[in-house]
């Protein structure tokens, strides 16, 4: 298999195929992430592509799902996207759908025809990174897009029926600002239909520019209980049926929630840990982590 750089998937994603379709990213801007930041973007050749397909074929010929790996593959062209899900159907007859990292810039060159026969092709499962809806937040961020630019653009995925996931990140928003990004990020969210919305907890590496930003006192970061309040607030502001996963590494207190229904479960469970545990207990968590992989 041609892996090259940073190989990364979802946890949600741990009992797909994988397979290498770019590596890098094509943006590589945020300003809390520093996982492709010294790799250029690079789309396989596909050749290579084509080879690992029949390597798969080899192992695991009835393969169902598929993650092209790479921080945003759908950055890639219509007709780029299209050669590869046909290619990938020449070689696994039984995979039935093609997911992957994608940009809301990564859509916006897509028209919702060309939407509708990718998902009709198998692509189908954007893990989106919104990570906020919340226009200050996202500028904060350095995601070079806006809540309206997210609106419009997963309007198309709505109207083309292709599945997608979003990310939201409390603590991104800093100290005293968790609770209006909660509300507006929710709000937003609530305008579309994301299968699924998984949440991380700002964890402040040293090679990233919000860290850098910190340190010279631009940046003030949310303390751990401000962020499961923030977390509540957005929870209970969501006026969508959605799964929500609270789970990674990066939250000190892993939950999981089909919303409405387990809303008022999770907010009480939330705020029972608000209650007895200590900030430094949190703080020291959050201190231990060295990596989110």
């Amino acid at each position: 298999m041609h892996f090259t750089g940073r190989t990364w998937r979802p946890p949600y994603e741990a009992n797909s195929v994988i397979i290498q379709a770019a590596s890098g990213c094509t943006y590589g801007k945020c300003h809390f992430c520093s996982l492709y930041r010294d790799e250029r973007f690079r789309m396989s050749p596909m050749e290579e592509f084509e080879e690992d397909l029949a390597e798969i074929k080899r192992y695991q010929p009835y393969a169902r799902r598929i993650f092209w790996t790479g921080a945003n593959p759908f950055a890639m062209s219509y007709e780029n996207l299209k050669l590869r899900a046909l290619t990938v159907r020449d070689y696994l007859i039984k995979c039935q759908t093609m997911a992957m990292f994608a940009s809301i810039r990564d859509i916006k060159d897509k028209e919702v025809w060309q939407l509708k026969k990718l998902r009709a092709m198998g692509i189908n499962g954007l893990s989106i990174g919104t990570e906020s809806g919340d226009d200050d937040t996202l500028a904060l961020a350095g995601k070079g897009y806006t809540a309206a630019d997210i609106l419009e653009q997963c309007r198309k995925l709505d109207e083309a029926g292709m599945e997608y996931y979003f990310v939201y990140m409390t603590g991104l928003a800093g100290k005293g600002r968790g609770y209006w990004n909660a509300v507006n990020s929710a709000r937003l969210f609530s305008r579309l239909n994301p299968y699924f919305i998984s949440v991380d907890s700002l964890t402040l590496f040293s090679d990233t520019e919000l860290y850098r930003m910190e340190q010279k006192g631009q940046f003030v970061p949310a303390g751990e209980k401000e962020r499961l309040e923030e977390l509540q607030v957005f929870i209970q502001n969501l006026q969508i049926r959605t799964h929500l996963f609270a789970n990674s590494r990066s939250n000190f207190y892993p939950i999981t929630a089909y919303l409405p229904k387990e809303r008022e479960r999770v907010v009480s469970e939330l705020q029972h840990i608000i209650d007895t545990v200590s900030e430094e207990e949190m703080k020291e968590y959050r201190r231990s982590l060295k990596s989110l992989g």
